[in-house]
């Protein structure tokens, strides 16, 4: 072999070991790099959803798949084996949409061998309370589960002697008030509107009070509006039957629109009227006549003596 050739060789294999050596030290130092970037304490194994989980769905070992997950970030409620997640073969199901890849936390899940219930979706102190409506009243079912509504109230005024009024009042019971579910619904997952003669809300203890109150004396309708208290009316108005006619002065009262139509006008400005001299007519008087200028002519027949006047008069 000639000598050419062994040096090129020899330079070939010290390039080869040097690029060998220099992405080591890159692959080093970046594998040093993400792993100062990740949280103390290391991974661990807890359970997800393999595949989509609907409300109600029961958890079985083929719909659940284990990840590593940061254990300084760690959700608390979530399992780290399958014996944990599913008790010597108890059921559980979910009590909400779970996504892919989402983990499994025990409070979207069901207590072990229990059924799904609207009861464990209740955060503390509040209460579920089913109201009649129907297909006007429920927005002609375009209310969904976990939208948010206002409660009205349409009743019939009682004096304090107990006996009615006779005139029909609408009044907001409640504002801001989540829906649990619609009928028997408490997904909404198809996204079509369905008419339904009942809904569930979520309540506190009074508003369940003024609930139960409510359905005994009027009619209670639901009013679809956007999530959030900066949405709420802050003053409410008690709407009567003097309302119900357009109203020129938009959200005053008929009472104040009244004393407003009846005040007394403003004093008007004196209007200063300013008359031109009448011009005097002018009259055209003809010049007088010009005087008569006249000739006279003696005419003489034998004895008789005639005088004629000759001439015009001047222009």
């Amino acid at each position: 072999m000639k000598r050419q050739t062994l040096i090129a060789l020899g330079v070939a294999i010290i390039l080869g070991l040097i690029a060998v050596l220099l992405a080591n030290t890159y692959l080093s130092g970046r594998e040093r790099q993400i792993s100062s970037q990740l949280p103390q304490g290391g991974m661990v194994r807890i359970a997800v959803a393999s595949l989509p989980l609907a409300y109600g769905s029961d958890i079985t070992p083929d719909k659940v798949k284990f990840v590593q997950y940061p254990a300084a970030s760690l959700p608390p409620g979530s399992f780290r084996s399958i014996s944990e997640l599913l008790p010597q073969g108890k059921r559980r199901v979910a009590l909400r949409t779970i996504q892919v890849n989402q983990p499994l936390l025990a409070a979207d899940l069901s207590g072990e061998g229990q059924n799904a219930s609207i009861a464990a979706l209740l955060p503390d102190g509040m209460r579920a309370a089913t109201v009649r409506i129907n297909a006007v009243s429920g927005v002609a079912g375009f209310v969904k589960a976990n939208d948010t509504v206002d409660v009205l109230i349409t009743r019939t005024p009682i004096g304090p002697d107990g006996a009615s009024q006779g005139r029909q009042v609408t009044d907001v019971l409640l504002q801001n008030i989540r829906v649990i579910a619609m009928g028997g619904d408490a997904v909404g997952a198809d996204g079509k509107a369905k008419v339904t003669g009942t809904v569930t809300l979520e309540l506190t203890p009074l508003d369940a009070q003024k609930v139960a109150l409510g359905q005994e004396l009027g009619d209670l309708s639901l009013v679809l509006r956007k999530p959030g208290e900066d949405q709420n009316i802050p003053k409410v108005e008690t709407v009567s039957l003097d309302d119900l006619r357009y109203s020129y002065y938009g959200s005053q009262r008929p009472g104040a629109a009244s004393a407003v139509a009846n005040a007394a006008p403003a004093a008007r400005p004196p209007v200063v009227r300013v008359s031109q001299p009448r011009r005097q007519p002018v009259v055209v008087r003809r010049a007088a006549e010009a005087a008569k200028r006249t000739s006279t002519i003696s005419i003489t027949r034998g004895t008789d003596t005639k005088d004629y006047e000759v001439g015009g008069y001047a222009q």
